[in-house]
């Protein structure tokens, strides 16, 4: 009878097959998170020209389960790339998240300032001024009064809008921009 010895080095087979798994969804999921992507947003992302055609061709199939297969061919092309281009597309998909969170949370802020000075008025006037010494008072007086006259004429919300615009002016003029510097 032969005796056979263990030897740590040949077991070593690398990933088990459950951590490929893991790293096949995750790459799958990196893939449809770039179909999803817009243009703008898809030109951000650091893509070879080949890759890149292959999201477009996959954005444009519609039907559910052709996208599907679509999808996977494209994580399938994505799993050729090495680890740092992963990683890469990685960072710019969640820089883009990261902006995009950015952007919601101005965009409600701004919301938040239109509510209050339409239902607090002067009070709440002189705190947006207070937070943003450069506005011109007397136009955003204005404004407010004609959202509240629309408001109470029923009319489509067109004072409303240029009051949001104006205070969105205002406030990225007065704000510095966290992604410079």
């Amino acid at each position: 009878m032969q005796e056979f010895e263990y030897d740590e080095r040949e077991t070593d087979d690398g990933p088990s097959r459950s951590q490929r798994r893991r790293e096949a969804l995750g790459v799958l999921r990196l893939a449809e998170a770039l179909a999803a992507l817009g243009e703008s947003a898809l030109a951000r992302v650091p893509l070879d020209e080949e890759l890149r055609e292959e999201v477009r061709r996959t954005r444009a199939v519609t039907s559910h389960i052709a996208r599907k297969r679509q999808n996977q061919y494209l994580a399938k092309q994505m799993r050729k790339l090495d680890e740092e281009a992963i990683a890469a597309i990685r960072a710019a998909l969640g820089e883009d998240r990261a902006a995009h969170a950015r952007e919601t949370a101005a965009m409600h802020r701004i919301e938040g300032w239109r509510e209050r000075l339409l239902d607090d008025g002067d009070e709440a006037l002189a705190a947006f001024v207070a937070q943003h010494p450069d506005t011109d008072r007397q136009r955003l007086r204005q404004l407010v009064r004609n959202a509240l006259a629309e408001r109470k004429a029923g009319k489509p919300p067109h004072a409303v809008r240029e009051l949001y615009r104006e205070l969105r002016e205002t406030v990225l003029r007065t704000t510095p921009d966290p992604d410079a510097g």
